[in-house]
């Protein structure tokens, strides 16, 4: 199903400077000129990307990981996942590669979910979010100080709309991921 654009109004990106350069993000101001002629100015967090992974079971469980979030100062429960930092590895390597990491898992086969931007308003961020089927347990390889207190939680994909409603997951990706393998999943 593709949804037609209406004719778009012309907006041009006429600057760009960065504020700030961190390890993992960068901040930049970018200017604008609007269909009116008019100039703007938006703030923009630059991000490198993500994967996430739906580790589904055998059994129709999914595999979550509980781990500490400074930005929220709380605990989330979440789908494995990780940002695109490594130099030309594939986005389905990377998710391997952090569902190995966090979990212990190692995927027999690996398929796209969706795309989505995480929040177009200020940030560039691009995640993909892959479903993982015939997992085999493997040794962990936990990096960072969250990844090393979390906690592993393995719960039903049919639950997934409660916990949902409960607030129990409160998180984009994981919220996205789970929602489409269930309704992939629903639909046969």
């Amino acid at each position: 199903m593709s949804i037609e654009p209406a004719a778009p109004a012309t907006f041009t990106r006429v600057g760009h400077r960065t504020l700030h350069e961190g390890p993992v993000v960068s901040l930049a101001v970018v200017d604008v000129e609007g269909p009116d002629g008019n100039r703007y100015e938006r703030e923009v967090v630059h991000h490198p990307g993500a994967v996430s992974v739906v580790p589904l079971t055998a059994a129709g469980n999914v595999v979550l990981v509980r781990q500490y979030r400074a930005a929220l100062d709380a605990w989330l429960l979440e789908l494995p996942a990780g940002k695109r930092d490594v130099p030309g590895e594939e986005p389905a390597d990377t998710a391997a590669r952090e569902l190995v990491e966090e979990v212990g898992l190692r995927p027999g086969h690996m398929e796209l979910l969706a795309e989505f931007h995480n929040s177009p308003g200020f940030s560039d961020e691009h995640s993909l979010v892959y479903v993982a089927t015939d997992l085999e347990a493997t040794e962990h390889a936990r990096e960072g100080i969250e990844e090393r207190h979390l906690e592993v939680v393995e719960v039903a994909l049919d639950a997934v709309p409660e916990l949902v409603a409960s607030g129990e997951l409160r998180d984009a990706k994981t919220i996205i991921g789970l929602l489409v393998a269930l309704e992939r999943r629903t639909a046969g």
